[in-house]
């Protein structure tokens, strides 16, 4: 062996070493977010859970009101327009979520509810038993008036009785890890648990009630409507957009309401070029008048106060 074929062996001796050495850094990495992420996973979430007084099955309005909460703020989405659960994420990497069955039935996950754990679910993203829900929309929820949980709530009891599935959560390796080390955060550790219930707003093309309504934006295009990451999306899934004021936002696209409503009903920017990833299933079904004001809502945020 010549003196350059030395060198060149012991070079690859010291790459393979330290290669070996990155890969088991890398796995000890992996290793401890799982450990994290079991524990995050099994960890008791205590919060003060008010139970709101849930209206009764026969109370026709309360029900219709359920019922359009239900297909316009995302249930549907998730859980399946009959409530008998849905897979909303399959992702070929491994990254899969199915609804589980919220309606009446032998396989549903609310057929022991009491009044409290509604809400502990729907408000808090907790478990009636304590532990954290990985994926819930209570972000958005939590805003709820108590008369608008309560109506949700009745709509999904008078529910048919159906057969469904129950929840899925398989998590590839590389996003348990993430989980573990705080970069993905599960339901309830996004909810503030001693927010109060928000106080009721006349529904009207009011800014206010377009506020209310913009609440079912935030777990997406986040606290502050101010877009990026989608928490807990597919790795390929893009940014949702900026609503809020500021460099990039996209409300300068919707002059009116009219663009807007175009947009919920046809999945499509005005230009025509189709968004891909909203959920336009449910947006189809918001009112005119939720849409009108929570248009006036994002317009306003964009125009500075005036002196």
């Amino acid at each position: 062996m010549n003196a350059s074929t030395g060198r060149a062996a012991r070079w690859l001796r010291r790459g393979a070493g330290v290669l070996l050495v990155l890969v088991l850094l890398a796995a000890a990495v992996v290793w401890s977010g799982l450990q994290l992420a079991d524990r995050k996973m099994a960890r008791r979430v205590d919060v003060d859970v008010q139970p709101v007084a849930l209206r009764a099955l026969t109370d026709t309005a309360s029900i219709v009101r359920g019922q359009y909460l239900y297909a316009s703020r995302g249930c549907v989405d998730c859980h399946g327009a009959n409530g008998g659960g849905r897979t909303f994420i399959d992702d070929p990497n491994g990254l899969r979520v199915a609804g589980p069955q919220i309606a009446p039935g032998s396989a549903s996950v609310t057929a022991a509810y009491r009044p409290e754990d509604w809400v502990r679910t729907i408000r808090h993203g907790v478990h009636p038993g304590g532990r954290p829900l990985m994926i819930m929309p209570s972000e958005d929820y939590n805003r709820f008036t108590d008369d608008d949980l309560a109506a949700l709530v009745a709509h999904i009891r008078s529910m048919p009785s159906t057969q469904g599935t129950p929840a899925v959560v398989d998590l590839p390796l590389p996003v348990r890890a993430l989980y573990g080390f705080g970069v993905i955060q599960d339901a309830a550790a996004k909810i503030d648990h001693t927010r109060p219930s928000a106080a009721p707003v006349p529904e009207g093309v009011s800014v206010a009630h377009g506020a209310y309504v913009a609440n079912m934006c935030l777990g997406c295009h986040g606290a502050q409507l101010q877009g990026g990451k989608i928490p807990g999306g597919p790795p390929d899934w893009p940014p949702a957009s900026r609503l809020a004021p500021g460099d990039g936002s996209v409300m300068a696209r919707y002059a009116d309401a009219e663009s807007m409503m175009r947009l919920f009903k046809t999945g499509q920017r005005p230009d025509g070029t189709p968004v891909r990833v909203m959920p336009f299933e449910s947006l189809r079904e918001i009112s005119e008048t939720d849409v009108r004001a929570l248009h006036l809502f994002l317009l306003q945020q964009q125009s500075p106060p005036k002196s």
